[in-house]
């Protein structure tokens, strides 16, 4: 009876009812049905185990860097550098756009943030200069999804703890397919500037001009280097990593920059508690239902189905990653990895895919998922900043979609373009 849990959560979502609450009420229903009340007990509690975590300390800590870079005029400092670089290609503010998503990845590791903050200032811009809002929207959206890909990434924090996999390998396993999918919408930016006659968004700026903004964008840019050097080189964990991140934030915008002043703290600290919160209920209750997954054999029935369908790998992890295209249509990327990483992981595992190619390919399917409709949260930030429906924002960001999922399949077939870094760094076999 308890193979139920997943339909009845499903059906709970789609009348409405919360994330959170979800992934309680429906193994808790089940198990009250089938009269097993300690195991409810041994749910709840599972919640607060769940979040009681040092390893997942680093996502609070990661959003308050993030949020302290943000409100420090980091952001702009991102931006003038990328128009310095790339600004007068035809199309210059969309190629503006994707290289500073890229580099925000590098600060905050949150699709959220990268669209909220980029968004803001670079979609005003791009309407300003001929492009549709629509448009704008669409490439603030498509490139957004490089945040928690390029390390530093709350998703694979997640994985991470859940599967028992290296916080660091999966960082340094994320870099090439982020930067595979930056190059990818650039080349789509390409296309579509020369169809319809994009702007130029400057003239071309000297090198003198380039290497100024490169020293105003130096010390942000210097985040990611400290965060991964430090891992990499053993000096700190990624939660003390993500603590450091928090101290340089402050030191930078409070005493180096100066853009940064005490009477904006508490507002910062505010937002990032409630993000911070928000997720990490979502972590204790995926735990919690993780539980229920675990006592109703539901791994190992669904390994047994997929096992009948076929033994090829290859073909297996084709038909997956259309499973988890849909399940990002309908399902954030951090509860979906807690749900059906437990269910998937093993079955390819014991197929002899590496744990680690794994990983990395369903953390990237599922944040690209962040920018599909119909529910994919990025779509509603970009409307929301935009002021564009979500309708015709969705409509518009298909071509970069298809890139993107062009690289999910890259990324699978090709295993050496994730797994070359972790293991030339020997944080994978």
């Amino acid at each position: 009876m308890l193979v139920w849990f997943l339909p009845v959560f499903l059906v709970l979502l789609i009348i409405g009812l919360p994330v959170f609450f979800g992934l309680l009420a429906a193994p808790g229903l089940l198990l009250w049905l089938n009269g097993q009340d300690r195991d409810i007990v041994l749910l709840y509690r599972n919640v607060y185990n769940g979040i009681d975590s040092f390893p997942l300390m680093a996502i609070p800590f990661f959003m308050l860097a993030g949020e302290l870079m943000n409100k420090g005029g980091i952001t702009l400092r991102l931006v003038e550098f990328s128009q310095a670089l790339m600004g007068h290609l035809r199309g210059g503010l969309a190629h503006v756009n994707i290289l500073s998503s890229m580099l925000f990845a590098g600060l905050s590791g949150s699709a959220v943030a990268d669209a909220s903050a980029l968004g803001s200032m670079l979609i005003p811009a791009m309407e300003k200069q001929g492009y549709t809002r629509r448009f704008a929207a669409a490439v603030t959206a498509a490139s957004a999804v490089i945040g928690p890909i390029i390390p530093p990434s709350g998703i694979m924090i997640i994985y991470a703890y859940v599967m028992g996999e290296s916080v660091a390998a999966l960082f340094l396993a994320g870099i090439v397919p982020g930067i595979l999918i930056g190059l990818g919408l650039m080349l789509v930016v390409r296309f579509l500037a020369s169809k319809h006659d994009f702007p130029v968004a400057s003239r071309r700026h000297s090198w003198n001009e380039r290497g100024r903004a490169s020293l105003k964008a130096f010390f942000p840019l210097l985040t990611p280097v400290i965060i991964l050097g430090g891992i990499l080189a053993g000096i700190f964990t990624p939660t003390e990593a993500a603590a450091v991140a928090v101290a340089y934030a402050l030191i930078l915008g409070l005493f180096v920059l100066r853009s940064l002043s005490l009477s904006d703290l508490p507002g910062v600290f505010n937002r990032a508690g409630i993000t911070s919160a928000m997720v990490l209920l979502l972590v204790g209750a995926a735990m919690a239902f993780k539980t229920v997954v675990s006592l109703s054999h539901a791994p190992e029935g669904l390994a047994d189905f997929v096992l009948g369908l076929t033994q090829n790998p290859l073909i297996l992890l084709f038909l997956i990653n259309l499973l988890l295209l849909v399940v990002g249509m309908f399902l954030d990327a951090g509860p979906a990895i807690i749900i059906l990483g437990p269910i998937l992981g093993p079955v390819f595992t014991s197929m002899g895919v590496d744990s680690l190619h794994f990983a990395i390919i369903m953390s990237v399917n599922l944040t690209i998922g962040l920018a599909t409709p119909p529910m994919g949260l990025v779509l509603f930030v970009a409307a929301s900043v935009s002021r564009e429906r979500v309708e015709t924002i969705a409509k518009t960001v298909l071509p970069f979609l298809a890139v993107e999922i062009a690289v999910i399949f890259l990324i699978t077939y090709v295993p050496a373009l994730s797994m070359t870094i972790p293991r030339l760094t020997r944080f994978a076999d």
